[in-house]
């Protein structure tokens, strides 16, 4: 491919990571492998040294791209022992307290929208800013208004992007279907075996959310009902955020909840496996082991339906979801307002209804555009340094 303004070599890009946890590299990671491979000036910013050790394990060979790990100051870490609690304190302060360093880049891409501050806040306005969402999911605040903020918008597929432009959020010209990188570097066929004995297999991944996560109001009682019975195993794998904070805040749903810790009862069960937040949580190795998905909002229903399986929906915040886009997921599945109800939904979700698989198969296509002759991360790099040297993207990286 060339590239209208001359050598990529002279295009400095940063990758910026500035997180709490893990689950956001993967969806970066492939594309700075091609960049890299493609000659580019890539460096990588993380606000973590477990994100560092990630990003390294995925990549593997990071010889062309240089590691940058910031960090915040002392007063700074003593505001957010508290104020973590209530606003992503730390990742704010990352990005305030490295100006200098964010400044001396053409392009900084990221998979969150919190950096859309070093635009509308912290004066940066030359940097042009780059969004690959993380995950494909249909929440409400994956579709706000700090989109606009974002100079070039990478998509996964249809659906988002015709939501994104519905709202303005996107303009014809800002913005690329690409695909799914984390797929690329995910081996969807292997499929680890984590009980040994032959019992189907629930993966019960609620959100973090306080308002939309089934977790507080009905968690603990989904433990108690799989502790009590021998039919399935289960593995409670919720969004990996869940257990990293005592405190979760919704400004979008103005709700603010302690989180509920689990009794010492339930983790060393033969057929319970719990997880708060290894890298099992994130490579999609329970979306790809499990018979059966037990949720309420996270976007890991779309990784799971894949390979169509049978999805049970929980909701325990009494939601109007029929017709709501916000809720479009639950369409591909059971929806149940009561744990007294999970017994006859999962005897049901042993076999796949087949308008459930029909809805699955054309929600995984609306979800993800896929190419079989090149690979999302091949896409996405080609559209930045198309952008960044011409100021334009290719329209034919947007087939879908």
């Amino acid at each position: 491919m060339s590239f209208a303004g001359g050598s990529i070599l002279s295009i400095k890009i940063g990758f910026l990571f500035n997180h709490d946890s893990i689950h956001q590299i993967s969806h970066t990671a492939p594309i700075i492998s091609e960049i890299a491979r493609m000659g580019g000036n890539v460096t990588v910013i993380a606000s973590s040294r477990a994100q560092i050790e990630h990003l390294t394990k995925i990549m593997g060979d990071t010889s062309g791209v240089e590691l940058v790990h910031i960090d915040i100051g002392r007063v700074a870490k003593a505001v957010d022992v508290l104020a973590r609690q209530i606003i992503p304190f730390r990742r704010i302060a990352s990005l305030r307290e490295n100006l200098k360093l964010f400044s001396g880049f053409d392009a900084l891409v990221v998979p969150e929208t919190t950096s859309a501050l070093l635009k509308s806040h912290f004066g940066l306005k030359q940097l042009k800013l780059i969004y690959l969402p993380h995950g494909a999911g249909d929440r409400s605040v994956g579709f706000r208004d700090v989109t606009r903020f974002f100079d070039l918008v990478l998509l996964p597929g249809a659906k988002t992007r015709d939501r994104m432009l519905e709202r303005n959020l996107v303009r014809p010209d800002n913005h690329a279907v690409v695909g799914y990188p984390k797929f690329d570097i995910i081996d969807l066929a292997d499929r680890k075996r984590f009980f040994d004995n032959d019992r189907p297999t629930v993966l019960y991944n609620p959100h973090f959310d306080p308002r939309l996560s089934s977790w507080w109001d009905m968690g603990l009682q989904v433990l108690e009902w799989f502790a009590r019975q021998e039919q399935y195993n289960l593995i409670f794998a919720p969004h990996i955020m869940l257990f990293q904070k005592r405190f979760h805040t919704s400004v979008e749903h103005r709700k603010l909840r302690r989180r509920i810790d689990i009794p010492e009862k339930y983790r060393h069960l033969p057929h319970i496996r719990i997880d708060e937040g290894s890298s099992h949580s994130v490579d999609m190795s329970y979306t790809r082991s499990a018979d059966i998905y037990l949720g309420d909002a996270s976007s890991q229903v779309y990784e799971w339906i894949y390979h169509p399986r049978s999805c049970i929906f929980l909701n325990g915040h009494a939601a109007r979801w029929q017709d709501n886009p916000d809720y479009a997921h639950w369409e591909l599945g059971q929806v149940i307002d009561r744990v007294a109800d999970l017994p006859a939904a999962l005897e049901k979700a042993r076999t796949l209804d087949e308008v459930f698989r029909t809805r699955q198969t054309r929600a995984f296509e609306q979800t993800f555009s896929l190419q079989p002759d090149r690979s999302s991360a091949q896409r996405a790099a080609e559209a930045i340094m198309s952008f960044l040297s011409s100021g334009s993207v290719a329209r034919d990286l947007e087939t879908v």
